[in-house]
């Protein structure tokens, strides 16, 4: 079984407060886009899980999402056989993208169809909030709203759809980097999401990209300045918006059509300000063609 890892963007991204437990609040529009991992699924006879990557630095043992979602399913429902997974990673590490939470989501769904455990897409959701946040949108999929810590998923309509740019530069971001540079005060810009979610739900890019915003990004753009470099290069260069994802320190800008997309990109690639550039696509769950269909 071959599946696809999908990368997501937050559209936008507030944080109210932090919680007795040492996990924060947040509410997020979330969105998938078709920039993916791919998973390789074999079935073995000896037990165990077997993992490789393609990337020498990625651990392949319990210190991987992806094994220990696989573990937790395993151990769960008393599976006594093997599983070898190739994970081949494309989406950059430490981004702000969730390739990690997304390759743990397909692991999820790869365990739960090679060994038919008939779980729905609701328990998949909730045996991956066990090992991260982001890991429940990563099963979902789509556009959504997050809130709790981001377990707690709304789904909204399909966003209309766009090209997407993506562009990181050679630098990486932890989240807890992002949270000890996130000073909120009552002056802290919020994102109006409300406002997108109906936004959203009249298919009505502009008041989408123009209620764009990330709490995180001006703490992180003040340790990075070349975020903002790339997000104003975005714009100059046709973007509808532009703005840093999640914890960073990858930029994203929203284009009407692929060719504006690609000339953008194109400057980007020569301005050396990014590591990665790629155009890609949202992507919805009802218009998933074969190669993109997990269930």
């Amino acid at each position: 079984m071959r599946l696809q890892a999908m990368a997501k963007i937050n559209l936008a991204l507030d944080v109210l407060g932090k919680r007795e437990d040492g996990y924060h609040d947040v509410r997020m529009v979330m969105q998938t886009i078709a920039m993916y991992d791919v998973l390789d699924f074999t079935l073995r006879e000896e037990p165990g899980i077997f993992l490789t990557t393609n990337l020498p630095y990625i651990p392949t043992d319990e210190r991987n999402l992806v094994w220990k979602a696989a573990d937790l399913l395993m151990r769960t429902y008393d599976i006594r056989s093997g599983i070898g997974i190739r994970l081949r990673k494309y989406i950059p590490v430490a981004a702000g993208l969730a390739g990690g939470s997304s390759d743990a989501a397909a692991a999820l769904v790869g365990i739960n169809n090679l060994f038919h455990l008939g779980l729905t897409t609701q328990e998949l959701m909730e045996k991956g909030a066990l090992l991260g946040a982001d890991i429940p949108f990563c099963v979902l999929r789509g556009t959504a709203l997050a809130e709790g810590i981001g377990e707690i998923l709304t789904p909204l309509p399909a966003m209309p759809d766009c090209a997407v740019l993506i562009g990181k530069p050679k630098v990486s971001v932890s989240t807890k980097t992002a949270y000890e540079n996130l000073a909120l005060t009552e002056q802290t810009e919020r994102p109006d999401i409300d406002g997108m979610i109906e936004a959203i739900r009249q298919q009505d890019l502009a008041g989408i990209t123009s209620r764009m915003k990330n709490v995180f990004e001006p703490g992180i753009e003040a340790k990075h300045p070349v975020i903002g470099d790339i997000r104003e290069l975005m714009k100059a260069n046709g973007a509808r918006g532009a703005m840093m994802s999640g914890s960073g320190p990858t930029v994203f800008g929203l284009f009407d059509t692929h060719a504006q997309a690609q000339k953008a990109a194109r400057a980007l690639y020569e301005s050396g300000l990014a590591g990665t550039v790629h155009v890609t696509r949202t992507f919805h769950v009802s218009n998933a063609g074969p190669d993109d269909e997990r269930r």
